[in-house]
């Protein structure tokens, strides 16, 4: 079993295991999510594809927009696969590439992230800390909203950590959806379900893991936060 990992390079290595992990089993639509606060992508994607390099130019690197890709051009040095932005004129597929990975997208361009991924076919495509639930804020609407929904359901979430207050929903692929929960001696795992819990079902998780009874009458769910920093989260691990 994959145990939490102890600071973010760890985290970085258990996400490119898991979705080399994921390939060799054929998925070819797949999600890598780090939701840690103030987390700043190209370090994070320049750290990431670092196992996947050795494909060459059989690797495509997607960025949100041509001024991130040339940013990552910029800092990556000369690199044997190709940098671009989603939308450029030149990011378009090309027969021998077999690997594409999509750094940081955002609801603006999913539909233009669905297109290449079903232009890839059978081909893995990667979506890197994507931003693509945020369609209701920015004013696409209802069709917006429908397109992601739909693009979404496709995907397979292959790692998964994202911190909360005093707990952890994480996943690393083959591995099932995990809670864990701080106690005084380190994070304990008090949850694996085949499905991401949210919502309630995360809420009675929690509420069990503390000792209270979920369907007792008149209670009120733990309040849940996003940790200030990513430093607090990685400090409660090492403890």
């Amino acid at each position: 079993m994959t145990s939490l990992p102890n600071s973010l390079e760890e985290a970085i290595t258990q996400a490119q295991q898991a979705t080399q992990a994921a390939i060799a089993d054929g998925l070819t639509r797949l999600q890598v999510e780090l939701n840690f606060p103030e987390l700043k992508p190209l370090p994070v994607a320049q750290q990431f594809v670092g196992a996947f390099e050795d494909m060459g130019t059989e690797l495509r690197v997607f960025f949100a927009d041509p001024g991130s890709a040339a940013l990552a051009r910029r800092d990556w040095g000369d690199k044997p696969y190709s940098l671009r932005g989603i939308g450029e004129l030149k990011a378009v597929i090309q027969p021998e590439e077999k690997l594409f990975l999509f750094v940081a997208p955002s609801s603006i361009e999913v539909e233009k992230v669905e297109e290449l991924c079903t232009e890839a076919g059978d081909r893995p495509c990667v979506l890197l800390n994507p931003r693509l639930e945020d369609v209701a804020t920015i004013g696409i609407g209802y069709a917006g909203r429908r397109l992601r929904d739909r693009f979404l359901s496709t995907i397979e979430s292959c790692y998964f950590m994202r911190p909360l207050d005093g707990a952890v929903v994480y996943r690393a692929y083959p591995s099932p959806w995990q809670v864990w929960v701080e106690r005084e001696n380190g994070f304990e795992m008090v949850s694996e379900t085949p499905q991401k819990p949210v919502g309630d079902d995360l809420d009675r998780i929690l509420m069990r893991a503390n000792g209270v009874d979920p369907d007792a009458p008149s209670l009120v769910a733990p309040r849940r936060g996003i940790l200030s920093s990513l430093q607090d989260f990685l400090r409660a691990l090492s403890q």
